[in-house]
């Protein structure tokens, strides 16, 4: 970490993103191919097999975070995330010689490692930028999130082109593009970026993995499971759940996907700025808080539930002469008979219903000529309540918890140099692997819980549960940790922040 910016502080940010864009567009490349793959009939993949293939890359790019961001501050990012980028470039080239399932697994696990640019990136920023320039510059180094929209949206329009319908083998020419662009990025990284280390030189592997042993990495972690393995998991999931709650085309479901995606990425750079002038701790608090409530509208689904209500009874015995669906009479007495209206039942889709709607009607429940008893049903009541759970705002509170999540993942990576000032790359590479892995492990967990209850909403409701922990853990636990500590100073900190730039 330097003490001032300089010209080549941004010319280092400028390199790390983009080749970190690159790196994450080539991150989520089977998402689209192997779909592509599939539907086309060029491979009959299982189901189980399709998951493995879309879910390798995920995983293997997480799990060797940490050994990579080790490597980064023991021998600079220049050389490391070079390397990386060239390395990535043969699976992917031979991904598009790949002929069955074992070749295309082999190949996705190598160019999977394009995910641990994350780390290299998050050191290698790091190590150019001053205390109180870390929150923007990570933040800005995070944009290159948005390079899964990119493949989103570029990837399926280039294998139409290249296929045109009939030359359905030419999608092997789209891996090649990829692999080129991982080539080009690794020469001009090597040829316009400099080496500089973290102050690690002559640690040992213990010394090195020595943070890791602290809570507060594992705390960070958590954050990052939500925010950052949310993002990924999510990116993924919302194009089966439009198609499957709200029957829309599947260009549709990934435009609206894309939406969610892109600027969640995007967002990250506000969301360090925040994080420099509001401190981290108070930024996240704020994204939990607004996780929690978005999460709490997302979880309830789109339902029709009817109960009894209230019903019609004879006010003394006597025999039924009329009956119709808006009057029953009794020896004379007239009791009129609510009519059920079509309104909730047949409303259109186009039509917009914010809150949950209640109708309620009768139902006669006796015919002309019987003898009824004094207080015997003549009608039974019926309540519907209805809630649409509107595709538009259902749109637009994913829209929502995708930007504070975005604002989430720069505020969780400023902890870190405050606290890892000479370790960024050990404990980044840590958080980003136990985030990465959420963003593997949350769709299989989605999966089980949709097959359990029946409920597409019940991956919101995972991820509300997990909120309230995070903000728990946040409010609770740190604040009495700090009380036991330093009373007078816990005081100040949660009150009373000493500068813009605290971050405790």
């Amino acid at each position: 970490m330097q003490h001032i910016v300089t010209p080549k502080s941004h010319r280092m940010l400028f390199f790390n993103t983009l080749a970190f864009t690159v790196c994450f567009a080539v991150w989520t490349f089977n998402g689209v191919m192997i779909t592509f793959l599939v539907d086309n009939g060029l491979y009959n993949f299982t189901l189980v097999q399709v998951g493995w293939l879309i879910g390798i890359p995920v995983l293997t790019g997480s799990i060797f975070r940490l050994p990579m961001g080790i490597l980064t501050d023991k021998y600079g990012g220049k050389w490391v995330f070079g390397l990386l980028l060239l390395f990535c470039a043969i699976p992917m080239y031979l991904f598009s010689l790949a002929d069955s399932f074992w070749g295309f697994m082999a190949c996705s696990f190598g160019f999977g490692m394009a995910g641990t640019g994350f780390a290299v990136g998050i050191a290698n920023t790091s190590v150019w930028y001053p205390k109180e320039w870390q929150g923007r510059a990570l933040g800005i180094f995070g944009v290159g999130n948005a390079g899964a929209a990119v493949t989103t949206l570029l990837a399926p329009s280039l294998l139409n082109y290249f296929t045109g319908g009939n030359a359905m083998d030419h999608w092997r020419i789209l891996p090649v593009i990829y692999a080129s662009s991982l080539v080009i990025m690794a020469v001009l990284f090597l040829l316009f970026t400099e080496n500089k280390k973290h102050h690690v030189q002559g640690q040992t592997m213990k010394e090195l993995l020595q943070p890791l042993k602290s809570v507060m990495v594992w705390r960070f972690g958590l954050y990052y499971f939500l925010v950052f393995g949310g993002f990924v998991a999510i990116s993924q999931w919302l194009v089966p759940y439009f198609v499957n709650v709200y029957a829309t085309s599947l260009v549709m479901a990934g435009l609206l996907a894309s939406l969610f995606s892109l600027p969640s990425g995007v967002i990250r750079a506000l969301g360090g700025w925040m994080a420099d002038m509001w401190g981290a701790r108070s930024v996240m608090l704020w994204v939990f808080g607004i996780s929690i409530a978005t999460c709490f509208l997302l979880m309830v689904p789109r339902m029709e539930i009817f109960s009894p209500g209230k019903a019609i009874t004879a006010a003394k015995k006597g025999t039924v002469s009329f009956v119709s669906d808006s009057l029953i009479k009794v020896d004379g007495i007239s009791y009129p008979v609510i009519h059920k209206h079509e309104t909730v039942a047949n409303l259109d889709e186009s039509g917009l219903l914010i809150l949950p709607t209640k109708d309620s009607w009768q139902k006669p429940a006796v015919k002309e000529g019987d003898q009824v008893k004094k207080k015997q049903m003549l009608a039974r009541g019926i309540t519907k309540i209805y809630f649409q759970a509107n595709m538009w705002i259902f749109a637009i509170l994913v829209f929502v918890v995708g930007i504070a999540w975005g604002i989430g993942k720069a505020g969780v990576y400023r902890f870190i140099p405050d606290y890892f000032p000479n370790q960024v790359g050990v404990v980044g590479g840590m958080v980003g692997v136990i985030g990465g892995l959420g963003g593997f492990f949350f769709p299989i967990i989605f999966g089980y819980l949709l097959e359990w209850t029946g409920l597409w909403t019940s991956s919101w409701m995972l991820l509300f549960i997990i909120s309230v922990i995070c903000l728990w853990w946040m409010r609770t636990i740190i604040s009495r940790m700090m009380r036991r500590a330093a009373p007078e100073f816990s005081l100040r900190v949660d009150n009373k922040p000493q500068s813009k730039y605290e971050t405790h």
